[in-house]
């Protein structure tokens, strides 16, 4: 199995429980089929560089897993056919940083 990490912008307009169940449904997504969530990074409502569908900022949500091709191909589908997410992106690694968080919220 592969280290990832999946990171999902969802629309700036849901409120905090849509966010929640987005967060909840990927994680058990990925533990379902054959992968482990590692970490569970909510970096919050931040602006986009370029408008995306008409928005210009997006809630951030970031997923550190293990997982192998068949995890891959299911959160896809998933998140292809999700209309509250306006952009993803997914990074293969040899090995995650699972101590830094680069947006955490300063106290």
């Amino acid at each position: 199995m592969a280290f990832y990490e999946n990171t999902i912008v969802a629309k700036q307009d849901l409120p905090e429980k849509e966010l929640k169940s987005i967060r909840e449904k990927y994680n058990e997504l990925i533990n379902s089929s054959s992968g482990k969530v590692i970490k569970i990074e909510e970096w919050g409502l931040l602006n986009l560089a370029n408008k995306i569908k008409h928005y210009k900022k997006g809630f951030y949500i970031h997923f550190k897993f293990e997982g192998n091709k068949i995890t891959l191909n299911q959160i896809e589908k998933k998140i292809k056919v999700d209309s509250s997410i306006i952009r993803y992106l997914t990074v293969k690694y040899k090995k995650l940083d699972t101590k830094n968080e680069f947006f955490k919220k300063e106290k």
